[in-house]
């Protein structure tokens, strides 16, 4: 059976540090570029209903189905990944995501811009959805905080960079919404030369694979063979436990279950937002386009400081809280976000200054970032093995709400004001604000009750009682089955 030697430069995790910032580099180019697709989509409705004469409605299901994409077919994506290598699926995904934004771009109708954007939804996902994963293969546990903090800044970052530039190519009588589009398929052109050019395989048994065929046609001995030659499941197989497994966790699981519904009802209102910034702060405080894509930037950047200070208190109280040590900046995060929203609400009136909604504005979108990183992190290391599964069903129920919330959006500030609209998204944060404080004071003892959760444990503690680690981060899943 063919393994890696110790400190084999071939294994990914021993990587040269040039390397591994480069693929983790494109891999969060990749997360800016299909988060920035989502807003700047957004903030370009105005050039675009006026030139392809459509309704808001019909130009929202644009960014709707976008969307439902991310949620759905990463449930396929990552059976491909384990058979073929992420490398392909990175150069498929990129160059069928690019001639979507093509697609895109030359519009003759609202029709067919729907039908591109679902189409960059599912190749954009295809790509998105292994990002966690090939950070993993590269990097040790105790290693992944930072490239992890990068993955989650590049995500939600990118939604206020494609917010910014994106408002600033549609306000221009001469560019106006097709440019936006234009502007993102160069940028995913130059990523698609970077992955090909750039991207090494980072999958272990996939390379593995590799250097058992070379080494069967260099000695002409058929014994040499990989792990996952020998334990090979067949595609049907894969397809299917890829499908049901994250199913599985999200009906049978509460940790995953109420960090799905958390993180579900804050995506949501995320895109909610999506539509009430521009037209606030344009017919309140008379920003321009824009102006108003620039709001959602900063507390991106806020939120990825504060991650990083989590960091630091998850490595200093590990051994006290286990995985619960995640949770700390996110219980705060949990009380900043129905009271940021709130303030948003009701301070945006031409009697107070515009810079009291935007510090408000500011700092709910870094509660965003803080619990978009903890339904990566935390899930992970409660799952270990099953983790990509875990969080396929998280991304399916997050994107799910995302799909479902921007439907409604405008017909309920139409009715309810921006101010009672924004007030009702704000009860929705006090509903959901317990969810961390649970799980950090009872997470332990929730998972206790659970099967997998019980053979996780034990491995690990089997693991910590022979050599004593820091805990893991985002791992791919084996061949274990549910």
């Amino acid at each position: 059976q063919i393994n890696f030697d110790e400190g084999d430069p071939r294994d990914p995790k021993n990587f040269s540090y040039a390397q591994k910032w480069t693929i983790t580099l494109i891999c969060c180019a990749f997360a800016g570029i299909t988060g920035a697709a989502a807003s700047s989509y957004a903030i370009s409705y105005d050039s675009m209903i006026t030139d392809l004469n459509c309704t808001r409605l019909q130009a929202t299901l644009g960014l709707s189905l976008y969307a439902i994409g991310y949620g759905i077919v990463p449930l396929f994506s990552s059976s491909f990944s384990e058979e073929r290598g992420r490398r392909p699926v990175y150069i498929m995904s990129s160059t069928l995501f690019f001639l979507a934004e093509v697609m895109n771009a030359l519009a003759p109708n609202i029709q067919t811009v729907v039908a591109s954007r679902a189409l960059q939804g599912v190749f954009g996902s295809c790509g998105a959805s292994l990002i966690g994963g090939s950070i993993a293969d590269i990097w040790q546990p105790h290693e992944r905080g930072l490239p992890m903090s990068l993955f989650a800044f590049s995500s939600l970052f990118s939604f206020g960079l494609g917010s910014a530039f994106g408002g600033l190519i549609s306000a221009s009588p001469h560019l106006g919404w097709r440019w936006v589009q234009w502007v993102h398929a160069m940028f995913t052109g130059a990523f698609m030369l970077a992955v090909i050019l750039l991207m090494n395989e980072t999958r272990s048994s996939i390379i593995l694979t590799h250097v058992a065929k070379d080494t069967r046609k260099m000695t002409g001995d058929s014994r040499y063979r990989s792990s996952a030659e020998i334990d090979k499941p067949n595609m049907s197989s894969l397809i299917k436990t890829s499908c049901t497994r994250p199913l599985y966790f999200l009906f049978t699981e509460p940790v995953v279950q109420s960090i799905s519904l958390w993180i579900g009802v804050i995506w949501g209102i995320l895109y909610c937002l999506f539509e009430s910034v521009t037209a606030e702060f344009q017919s309140v405080y008379k920003f321009s386009v824009s102006d108003t894509g620039f709001v959602l930037l900063v507390g991106a950047i806020i939120g990825f400081m504060a991650n990083m200070y989590q960091e630091s208190l998850y490595r200093k109280h590990f051994s006290i809280k286990g995985q619960e040590a995640r949770l700390y900046i996110p219980c705060v995060a949990a009380v900043v976000l129905p009271v940021s929203m709130l303030i948003y609400a009701w301070t945006a009136s031409p009697n107070i200054p515009w810079i009291v909604p935007l510090i408000a504005l500011t700092a709910f979108m870094s509660g965003v970032f803080v619990i978009f990183q903890v339904s990566i992190l935390y899930v992970a290391d409660c799952y270990g093995p099953y983790a990509s599964s875990a969080q396929a069903g998280q991304s399916l129920a997050r994107n799910l709400m995302g799909l479902m919330f921007p439907l409604f959006t405008q017909q309920m500030f139409a009715s309810m004001t921006y101010k009672w609209g924004l007030t009702l998204m704000a009860l929705l944060c006090v509903l959901m604000a317990p969810t961390p404080w649970v799980l950090f004071f009872c997470g332990s003892k929730i998972r206790s009750h659970s099967e997998i959760s019980r053979k996780i444990l034990e491995a690990e503690q089997q693991k910590w009682d022979g050599d004593t680690t820091v805990a893991s981060s985002p791992t791919e899943e084996q061949s274990m089955q549910v």
